[in-house]
């Protein structure tokens, strides 16, 4: 009898112990503020490549519905990196990614054009014969789209050699594909 008393006492003591565990959880959890994102902001990432390709800049260009450059007008950026991601860094004179940076833009309300660039006499250390500026393709945003990160990264063709472009996505690239050589 002494023993069924004791585990009947145990188990109540500790549902009794999560239940005051649950309440309090909850009472500090609610009185947190609801987590919200700045509708104007947006995230603009480059995930790091090879040291060399990590070095070559590209900068960022925006414009509006009617196509003028409004980088610096609509737009306030700070940045930071991937592997310390809570120190920001406000742009002093133009706005461009390297790898493994993480660009916050803070938008005014509306729909851009956003593209990158890179000129050719800022390639080093990595050089693409015949020498060309490196371009990206055209994404258009609206400030109301739900797309809050965009990714860029350099193109590379199917044997993993640079081609020399820049791709806008708000999708992560696939970096990691590899093929089996045929085997005869």
């Amino acid at each position: 009898m002494q023993v069924s008393r004791n585990h009947a006492t145990m188990y109540f003591m500790k549902k009794l112990t999560a239940l005051i565990f649950l309440l309090l959880a909850s009472s500090v959890f609610s009185e947190l503020p609801p987590v919200k994102f700045n509708p104007w902001e947006i995230l603009i990432y480059r995930p790091e490549n090879s040291s060399s390709m990590n070095e070559v800049r590209c900068w960022l260009k925006i414009e509006d519905e009617q196509g003028n450059d409004v980088t610096y007008t609509a737009a306030k950026g700070s940045y930071a990196w991937a592997s310390t991601p809570t120190e920001f860094t406000n742009y002093q004179k133009s706005y461009y990614l390297s790898g493994g940076m993480i660009m916050h833009l803070y938008l005014k309300k509306g729909r851009y054009t956003f593209s990158v660039s890179t000129p050719k006499d800022s390639q080093y250390p990595l050089k693409i014969n015949p020498p060309k500026d490196w371009t990206s393709n055209r994404f258009e945003y609206d400030t109301e789209n739900p797309a809050k990160v965009l990714f860029v990264y350099p193109a590379a063709n199917d044997n993993g050699f640079y081609t020399g472009e820049w791709v806008i996505d708000y999708r992560a690239p696939k970096f990691y594909k590899f093929t089996k050589p045929l085997m005869k």
